[in-house]
């Protein structure tokens, strides 16, 4: 431990000692979502599932809920819904990440925690940060216990990234195949094409640049989060490109995050990349990251944010001295050549109070102040409207297959957003004080959002037209949340 270490150490731990029951008299603060315990989180990173436990690092920006300098928070638990607060695992306290411990990834092998991110530095001077002025460093982290990082490893610098590169090189996501370890990392070149450079190594410490992913139009300027994996048969490839043109009702947000079907051999020039589909239509969803877990699934969590929205919308949360969450964890599946997300198995433990109400054409009912919804549609002839404490409202227009989440008021500058869906069958929906996840036909298309309704509001109205369906409602406990040392 250097003294920047143990200085950082206790000014964070002094600062949740101080703020953090501000952040719980916040009436915004989520019940059953991952969230900052002070200050403001952003991407998940090094999703894990290690010696029995499931690991959630996260960004996290203890001294000051609109940004700052990035460390890594830390999450465990044994079933997703009990959690231990592990503290702050990485801080910015070396030469190579003095300005923001970025986001990465985790490998578990031979019992060992290996933790790859990105070590952000902005040198002084008179720069642009695009092309000079930025030093994006690939930094390697070592645990045999899964909470202690004794040691830091410079691996690559800007110079170890092919010449035709900008400064901004990020977000290792490392993988082994056979004997040799894979990475790949978000890229924006000097013609600002977006792209993800892949690399290869046989000891996990030496990389080399192997090949280079793109569409074949240009799409976007810079590609963040990357993430490849298999899945039932298909190779998917999940990233977040910046600097995308809204078309019609699709990437409606500043930033977008989704994934490309890759066809051939990633680690040489003969692939393809199939259409670009986006993982989330909601307001907050971006920088998604995967993992196996030991059951064998791939597991999403999303950041329930975005980057650079100062100017479209805001969280009062701010008030309070928070910001952000992360999204309910999502297994993934392949169905009908499409990703689907459906909530972990996992979340259902958190029901209670179950209600459930026979629908014919309208129903107008009070509701907890969280809960989740199950609305299944047996006949569905017209419209209908859903409107959640009077200020969400989810509409489904038929004649058009259209799907829309509008907010009125509450969403804090958050107006709508939609997706064409030709049948609704079923529509899942989790509500917690600030947050909406909403999933179509078994998680066919997703929508997640922040908004702050009334805080005593707890009514739920639906009208249509020649419509019959069971709408089965469960009120949601909190998940618990243990801090370092509690136990």
């Amino acid at each position: 431990m250097n003294a920047l270490n143990r200085d950082l150490k206790k000014l964070t731990t002094w600062l949740e000692e101080l703020k953090g029951q501000c952040v719980k008299e916040d009436p915004y603060c989520l019940t059953f979502h991952l969230m900052p315990k002070v200050g403001w989180l952003n991407d998940p990173n090094g999703l894990c599932h290690y010696n029995g436990e499931y690991h959630v690092f996260f960004q996290y920006a203890p001294f000051d809920a609109t940004g700052g300098a990035k460390f890594w928070g830390h999450y465990t638990s044994i079933d997703m819904i009990n959690w231990q607060d592990e503290g702050t695992a990485l801080y910015a306290d070396q030469p190579f990440d003095c300005h923001g411990v970025y986001s990465g990834s985790a490998l578990i092998e031979d019992g060992k925690m290996y933790l790859y991110y990105t070590g952000n530095v902005k040198e002084m001077g008179d720069y642009d940060y695009i092309i000079k002025g930025r030093q994006h460093n690939t930094v390697l982290a070592v645990s045999e216990d899964g909470r202690t990082f004794k040691h830091k490893q410079l691996l690559m610098t800007n110079a170890d990234y092919p010449a035709n590169m900008t400064a901004h090189i990020r977000d290792p996501k490392v993988w082994k195949e056979n004997d040799t370890y894979y990475m790949v990392q978000g890229a924006r070149d000097k013609e600002d094409v977006g792209q993800i450079l892949v690399f290869a190594s046989s000891d996990k410490v030496n990389w080399k640049v192997i090949n280079t992913l793109r569409s074949s139009e240009k799409f976007g300027y810079m590609w963040e989060c990357p993430d490849l994996f298999e899945l039932d048969g298909y190779t998917v490839l999940m990233l977040s490109p910046q600097g995308i043109e809204a078309e019609e009702i699709k990437y409606q947000n500043i930033y977008q995050s989704g994934y490309y079907f890759l066809k051939g051999d990633f680690k040489t020039s003969n692939y393809t990349l199939g259409q670009f589909e986006e993982l989330d239509r909601g307001f907050d969803f971006y920088a998604p990251q995967t993992f196996i877990d030991e059951k064998g699934r791939r597991i999403l969590i999303g950041w329930m944010g975005l980057p650079d929205i100062d100017d479209l919308y805001s969280n009062p949360t701010v008030a309070y001295g928070w910001q952000h969450a992360l999204t309910l964890p999502r297994e993934l599946q392949i169905k009908d050549g499409k990703l689907i997300q459906k909530p972990v198995i996992e979340i259902e433990a958190l029901r209670q109070n179950e209600q459930e109400w026979a629908v014919k054409d309208t129903l107008k009912v009070e509701a907890p102040k969280t809960f989740e919804i199950d609305l299944k549609v047996d006949l569905l002839k017209d419209d209908f409207e859903l409107i959640i404490k009077k200020g969400m409202y989810l509409t489904y227009k038929k004649a058009e297959g259209l799907f829309t989440l509008a907010f009125d008021g509450c969403g804090y500058g958050r107006d709508k957003r939609s997706v064409k869906i030709d049948v609704l069958r079923n529509l899942r929906l989790f509500v917690d004080t600030s947050s909406v996840e909403v999933f179509l036909n078994d998680g066919e298309e997703v929508f997640s959002s922040r908004f702050y309704p009334e805080a005593d509001e707890r009514s739920i109205e639906l009208r249509g037209h020649s419509l019959e369906g069971k709408l089965t409602l469960w009120e949601m406990k909190a998940m618990t949340i243990e801090n370092k040392g509690d136990k």
